[in-house]
């Protein structure tokens, strides 16, 4: 109860007298009706302890009641700090500041905003907290604080929206004669900010400047026009004189009441009418002059003034609409001009006369010159017609190639896909004849395409230094099964010299010479070697034939010229092996000859130059191509010509390949897409239809399917189109096409780790 006193005698008395009076209420209501002493004195000391919880709780709820109280009055004094630094800053700013909320109602603004707006009317009337942006716009406007230039109503809607937009700084010009400067920015919360510069003396500065300037080149102009020696008159868009220089007046001898700012144009054509400088011009030309002027339209003339001095007139039109009137005094110039054309009817007359003179003395002169001429011409065209029809013929052959190969080259496909089939005999034989004849087309079409392009000059000799002893093994080892054959003995002497020349089309020669001897010799043999011939290296066919007369041994290398008896040559050939010769000694540079006796043989030889060892090339192993199984490869085969199209699918599907065929690369593509699996190889025609080529489908299928063998068919032997395919990194093969050859090739391209092709032509 000590305890419990203290507390109590602590406490508010008014509090702890409200207390007991409800205790004792709760004692006087829990007394028994018999009045147990008992019972009063438990009754007593609960509430002895409940009095004493409801103090401690009562001093708690005081205490933090009064640390509330001292932060709330901190935080009003920080507010109030807050506020009056605030205030401060804002009316230490230079220029006016005006905050307005997000409902664009001001909230506060400084002395210097109030100041700027300064004028016939006081605007602190308006300034009150609350007002919207928009009442205080019009209110400035009703009450004529700002040059509006124009409709009030338009003037404040783009304000509004520059307000609510804002970018760049606003410029007003108020009716006091001050200029403002306006920056608005919007806050995050969607307040704005405005601040409000006079920049009345940097505008004042900026027309004083500008006026000095227009002082200055009005200054510039007037030295100049006064230092041009033209006279020179200048008109505003009112047609009214603005400018002009003493030598206008001084030319057109005018008066000082029409050299002045602001003479009209119109007094000064008619004051010139008058005095007769213009002609009898009529008031209504005068107008239409004017009225041109004004349209910017450029007027330039001659005139002649009474005095008789001619004057060049010209009018040019000025981008402000007015116009400068230039006069120059042409007067020298017309004398000089008229002296001239007296000079020259002068002299006229004189060249007539010698004119005439030399034409007599030249007309025989001319007739001779016109017959030499006409020999010449006559001798040029026979010569020129001549060129031609060679031309044409070579022309000819190199152009439709590609045409009579096509159709052999399908003949030989269905040849060699009806040889793949099981045959009778006979069939077979048939097969066989048909085939060795489609070679002997072959080789002649072949013959005639070397001599086109050997007299078009298409081929070119690449030389180089190489030992001609491997260039003559491997000949002697290619025709000794074919001298074998034909009952003779190919005797090779090896050589170890050096040449420097071309060894494809040196191995085209020899070639020949071989198989010439061969063909016409009936029995003995064939001797192949070289000897030293002073400079050069003499390499020679001897065979022990039938030999050549000495009365056709010049023309053993034309056309169409056999070396045996008609008898002997027949089914021996055309006579155009020798003729290739002729032309690729010529490309090479090398002389040829030959040397026979009728009976005992014949010798063809060509002297090589010798050529430097240090300077040979490593020749290459060639890798023998295996021919591998193609049962089962997918091979697309793309070409334009139906009949090509067919045999090539024939013969691949005689190999056991599932084949595609179409006409161009999209069709492959379709194709390969319904066969829903990648191809193996493709096949392409180098030239399609409508200037498409095969590189170009085979690029379409590798984006598509990635790098798949390709292989390029084509007739066409031009570098180009090889430096083409093989720059691309695909094969190429010749029609008409062997089918060995083809099926090697594709075995090759479909052989795994296979070498990659080799670049260049």
């Amino acid at each position: 109860m000590g305890d419990g006193s203290l507390d109590i005698a602590r406490a508010d008395p008014a509090k702890v007298q409200k207390i007991v009076d409800v205790l004792m209420d709760q004692v006087e209501r829990g007394i028994d009706i018999q009045g147990n002493a008992y019972s009063l004195f438990q009754t007593a000391i609960l509430l002895e302890d409940k009095v004493r919880q409801r103090t401690r709780r009562l001093e708690t709820v005081l205490h933090e009641l009064e640390r509330s109280h001292r932060e709330l009055s901190q935080a009003q004094a920080q507010t109030e700090t807050a506020k009056t630094r605030l205030m401060d800053a804002v009316e230490s700013i230079s220029e006016g500041f005006a905050h307005f909320d997000a409902d664009d109602r001001l909230v506060l603004c400084n002395s210097k905003f109030i100041e700027c707006w300064s004028g016939a009317a006081d605007i602190r009337e308006a300034v009150r907290p609350g007002v919207t942006f928009r009442e205080l716009s019009r209110w400035t406007v009703e009450n004529g604080l700002v040059e509006v230039g124009g409709d009030q109503e338009e003037w404040l809607r783009d304000r509004l929206y520059r307000h609510s937009n804002p970018s760049d700084p606003l410029i007003v010009h108020l009716t006091s004669g001050r200029w403002l400067q306006i920056r608005e920015r919007q806050t995050h919360t969607g307040d704005t900010v405005g601040i409000y510069a006079d920049i009345t003396d940097i505008k004042l500065g900026e027309e004083r400047r500008r006026e000095r300037e227009l002082a200055e080149k009005s200054a510039l102009l007037q030295s100049t026009l006064d230092n041009l020696p033209q006279g020179v008159s200048v008109f505003d868009k009112q047609a009214r004189l603005v400018a002009w220089n003493d030598r206008f007046a001084d030319l057109l001898e005018l008066p000082d009441w029409l050299v002045r700012p602001g003479a009209c144009f119109a007094d000064y054509l008619h004051y010139r009418i008058e005095r007769g400088d213009c002609g009898a011009e009529t008031d209504l030309i005068i107008a239409a002059r004017t009225e041109r002027t004004r349209r910017s339209q450029p007027i330039k003339s001659e005139q002649m003034l009474a005095n008789g001095t001619f004057l060049e007139v010209r009018c040019d039109p000025m981008p402000s609409g007015g116009f400068v009137i230039t006069y120059t005094d042409v007067t020298d110039l017309k004398l000089a001009t008229s002296q001239l054309k007296e000079a020259k009817q002068s002299l006229e007359r004189r060249v007539a006369e010698r004119t005439a003179e030399l034409t007599a003395l030249n007309a025989k002169l001319r007739r001779e010159i016109f017959e030499r001429a006409q020999v010449e011409d006559a001798l040029r065209l026979a010569k020129a017609e001549a060129e031609a029809a060679n031309l044409s013929k070579t022309r000819f052959f190199a152009g439709a190639n590609h045409d009579l190969l096509q159709p052999l080259n399908a003949a030989r496909l269905f040849v060699s896909a009806l040889a793949e089939r099981p045959l009778g005999e006979k069939e077979r034989a048939f097969a066989g004849q048909i085939d060795q004849a489609l070679r002997n087309v072959e080789a002649l079409l072949r013959t005639l395409l070397d001599i086109s392009k050997l007299d078009a000059g298409a081929v070119s000799a690449r030389l180089a230094d190489f030992p001609v002893g491997d260039l003559l093994g491997r000949l002697a080892d290619e025709f000794s099964p074919v001298a074998a054959e034909a009952g003779l003995d190919l005797i090779f002497v090896p050589s170890a010299q050096v040449v420097c020349s071309d060894p494809a089309l040196l191995t085209r020669v020899i070639r020949n010479f071989l198989a010439n001897a061969i063909r016409y010799t009936p029995g003995g043999r064939v001797l192949l070697g070289c000897r030293r011939k002073g400079a050069v290296l003499r390499i020679a066919v001897c065979d022990t034939g039938v030999g050549i007369a000495d009365a056709v041994l010049g023309e053993v290398f034309e056309e169409f010229r056999q070396l045996g008896p008609p008898a002997e040559a027949r089914g021996k050939g055309v006579g155009l092996g020798l003729a290739i010769v002729k032309r690729l000694a010529r490309v090479l540079g090398h002389p040829i000859g030959v040397r026979s006796q009728p009976g005992k043989g014949s010798t063809f030889f060509i002297d090589v130059p010798f050529g430097t060892r240090s300077c040979v090339a490593v020749a290459e192993h060639v890798r023998t191509v295996p021919v591998g199984d193609l049962a089962g490869t997918l091979a697309v085969v793309i070409e334009d010509h139906e009949a090509v199209r067919c045999g090539m699918g024939e013969l691949l599907q005689g190999w056991g390949c599932a084949v595609i065929t179409a006409a161009d690369g999209r069709s492959a593509l379709i194709e390969l897409a319904r066969a829903a699996r990648p191809p193996g190889i493709v096949i392409a025609d180098y030239h399609l239809e409508q200037g498409a080529t095969g590189l170009a489908a085979v690029a379409d299928i590798h984006c598509a399917y990635g790098p798949v063998p390709a292989l390029i068919v084509t007739a066409d032997r031009r570098r180009e189109v090889l430096e083409d395919v093989h720059r691309q990194g695909v094969r190429v093969l010749h029609k008409p096409i062997k089918p060995a050859k083809l099926r090697a090739l594709v075995s090759h391209l479909l052989s795994p780790g296979r070498t990659p092709p080799v670049q260049g032509p």
